[in-house]
């Protein structure tokens, strides 16, 4: 039985609506038949990658490479130019707002890089010259902008603060200033570099400065510090003098085959102008590491914060398209999905195997939230009685497991590494593991006495976490326009999906969360990041699927009935007009840097209207759609 709310919604436009949508994201698959989606370009990667080339160009190892790294050193300068904000400052992406981080390091990359000329030809040098003039002229009109929002923000003393304790983002942005030389190196934090030396069983012990996947910055800028500015203390310096070659060792064994560390630019990037800024311009690490960055430019002379999402997007593709994912193409993905599981030990985390990272390339490390996705999506539409996806799933099961950390939450990468944000518990990622547990539990109920203890200490993090209010906090996904960057619609409507999931919605905890989802939707019908914030449709889809829960009746469940009806007209208004495919930079990557998923505002879209349809019955007269891969 439908609800009121629900029933008044036109069967027609929401049957086409999602038809539509389905159709779009079918047709945004590759040749494979997964998908690999498109991340915003960024201005912080463009900043770091340009800077990181233009040195490593300058000191004179470059080689046969040298002409072509010198233009894309010219192009990245050349965009960054043409990316600044109207006061003065950058974003992280072409719709983020203005920060201290970015624009610092955007202005140490143009202070840093002049303008090279091709050789021309004489009648074109007088048309040249006036050319370069006039980009001399505006990058000084730039340059002028950015120091006057610098000022305005604070300088160093405004990146330190943004990042508190933290020192995984704050040392490499000064790091990186001092080396094109807009700040002194004395207000670069030393690293303890040496820490790397360890073996990884004690980086628990020694609590790192950084967080777990930051080691290559440890390493790298802990060495250009040290060479820049030696300590004082001559204990410290015969510490790290005699720790260099072990570190560098470290390095050396954690680089991935080609080149990019986590698939970032930015954390390559600092590497790369660390290597170089001591000396090591023409160590194999940094000539693989300037590889990454030539090969991963795109054609408007821009960098992506990563290189992909491309395992994250397919699996969450296949758990929003459910049963409109033609059948034929199944067991395709299912073959892809399985392939990239880690089997072994991971040399960078050294992570057991079992779990999944965010990306099929070699960068990628495996984590609790992606992992949770992959088993979702391999047990999508009734794979789990196969014998290959069954031990897949009992090694992904197993991985988390060990992941979970005393309070009862999961963590993003390593159990128990510290306390900086991504290595402690969050509740996203708590909710999407317990969702994967409960799933893998009821396609083999022979591990429950296994997994019974730590789905309930999951749910009892997880009420811990609940705010007043009945929201709850994410960690990987922020908004621009609320206080703090938080996202507390996104982060209640990824927990209120294990709730559903565990047949508990009608559980305080459950109940409090959807009163406080319906309460913050904005007077238009759609959802921003918080109550009175721009509505956008990641937010308004994903609030939308949370109310709905598994599109089942909900007649019983009358909070955020009527609220979840006029989120789905606004989606299909969206649809009908075609702005629905915008996306909105609601992705934080880590330490609060922005980007967005071409593919987000589709996926999530899908997902809601899907459950919209099963919870009004438009499901039953649907068919899966057959879309041709790549159409």
């Amino acid at each position: 039985m439908t609800s009121r709310a629900l029933a008044d919604i036109s069967h027609q436009r929401l049957s086409a609506a999602e038809r539509t949508a389905c159709e779009a994201l079918l047709c945004e698959r590759n040749e494979a038949g997964t998908w690999v989606g498109e991340l915003s370009t960024s201005a912080l990667s463009t900043a770091t990658a340009t800077l990181a080339l233009h040195l490593y160009s300058v000191s004179g190892h470059a080689g046969e490479r040298a002409e072509e790294i010198e233009r894309l050193v010219e192009s990245g300068r050349n965009w960054l130019v043409e990316q600044q904000n109207a006061d003065g400052g950058w974003g992280d992406t072409a719709l983020s707002f203005s920060n201290i981080s970015t624009t610092m390091l955007a202005h140490a990359t143009l202070a840093a890089v002049s303008e090279t000329r091709p050789a021309e030809s004489e009648d074109r040098q007088a048309e040249s010259e006036d050319r370069q003039a006039e980009s001399e002229d505006r990058q000084a009109e730039v340059m002028v902008g950015a120091e006057s929002y610098i000022e305005r923000a604070g300088g160093v003393d405004a990146v330190l603060a943004r990042y508190g304790s933290d020192r995984t983002f704050s040392v490499p942005i000064l790091t990186h200033c001092a080396l094109a030389g807009t700040v002194d190196w004395r207000s670069v934090i030393a690293l303890p570099l040496e820490l790397a030396a360890l073996p990884a069983g004690f980086y628990k012990t020694v609590r790192l400065p950084v967080v777990s996947y930051a080691l290559p910055a440890l390493i790298a800028i802990g060495l250009v510090r040290f060479h820049s500015r030696p300590p004082r203390n001559p204990l410290a310096w015969l510490v790290r003098r005699l720790a260099r070659g072990r570190v560098l060792r470290v390095l050396e064994s954690i680089q991935p085959t080609n080149g990019g560390f986590l698939e970032a630019a930015p954390l390559t990037s600092f590497v790369t102008m660390s290597l170089v800024g001591c000396g090591l311009a023409d160590h194999r690490v940094t000539h693989k590491a300037v590889d990454f960055l030539v090969d991963s430019v795109r054609a408007d002379g821009s960098w992506p914060i990563d290189t992909n999402l491309a395992t994250w997007v397919t699996t969450l593709s296949v758990n929003a398209l459910g049963d409109r994912l033609p059948q034929q193409q199944r067991s395709v993905i299912r073959s892809w999905l399985l392939g990239q599981q880690y089997r072994e030990v991971h040399p960078y985390t050294n992570a057991d195997p079992g779990g999944w990272a965010w990306t099929d390339l070699p960068g990628g490390v495996p984590d609790a939230d992606d992992t949770p996705g992959a088993m979702l999506a391999l047990l999508e539409g009734g794979a789990g009685e196969s014998a290959e996806v069954s031990e897949s799933i009992e090694a992904g099961s197993g991985w988390l497991l060990s992941l979970q950390n005393r309070d009862g939450g999961w963590p993003t990468f390593c159990r128990g590494w510290g306390t900086l944000p991504f290595d402690r518990s969050s509740q996203d990622i708590t909710a999407h593991v317990l969702r994967a547990l409960m799933a893998a539990e009821a396609v083999n109920p022979e591990v429950a006495t296994r997994f019974q203890q730590p789905i309930r200490r999951g749910f009892e993090f997880l009420e811990q976490r609940q705010r007043g209010d009945g929201a709850w906090l994410p960690l990987w996904f922020g908004n621009q326009h609320v206080a703090e960057d938080e996202n507390p619609v996104y982060g209640t409507s990824r927990v209120l999906e294990a709730w559903w999931a565990a047949g508990r919605q009608d559980q305080e905890p459950a109940a409090r969360a959807r009163e406080w989802l319906a309460g913050a939707q904005n007077s238009d019908g759609g959802w921003g990041g918080d109550a009175d914030t721009v509505s956008s449709v990641e937010e308004t889809a994903l609030a939308v699927q949370a109310l709905l829960g598994r599109g089942q009746d909900t007649t019983g469940l009358p909070i955020g009935e009527k609220q979840a009806a006029a989120g789905v007209e606004w989606l299909i208004e969206r649809v009908e007009n075609g702005t629905w495919i915008k996306s909105q930079p609601i992705g934080f990557y880590f330490a609060r840097l922005w980007y967005f998923e071409k593919l987000y505002p589709m996926i999530f879209t899908v997902a809601a209207l899907r459950r919209a349809c099963l919870a009004t019955g438009v499901a039953e007269d649907l068919s899966p759609h057959d879309v041709p891969t790549g159409a």
